[in-house]
């Protein structure tokens, strides 16, 4: 999450309904993950920014994801690393465009 975001920004990006992001931020604001904050250009918006604690339990879920994705391509064979890559070249050139 790179600033403050409102919870509307939140639930596009993450593709769910507001009432599921509502109930989400305010677990994460529970627990020291977020915070709330008002808009400075308008009362009525509220913006939610994480926390130390929520960056460090970001960076630690990137490392833990990032750990298992190499532990299974390790297990892969030749042909199936190089099956692998040509996917991930068709995926990114998608992208692209």
């Amino acid at each position: 999450m790179s600033g403050p975001k409102t919870l509307g920004d939140l639930a596009a990006a993450e593709q769910v309904r507001a009432p599921t992001i509502s109930r989400l931020a305010a677990e994460m604001v529970r627990i020291g993950l977020i915070r709330r904050r008002a808009d400075p250009g308008d009362g009525r918006v509220v913006r939610v920014e994480m926390t130390a604690k929520g960056r460090r339990v970001l960076g630690k879920g990137r490392e833990l994801r990032i750990a298992d994705i190499e532990g299974r391509v390790g297990r892969l064979d030749r042909a199936e690393v190089g099956a692998l890559e040509k996917a991930v070249s068709i995926v990114e050139g998608m992208l692209r465009d």
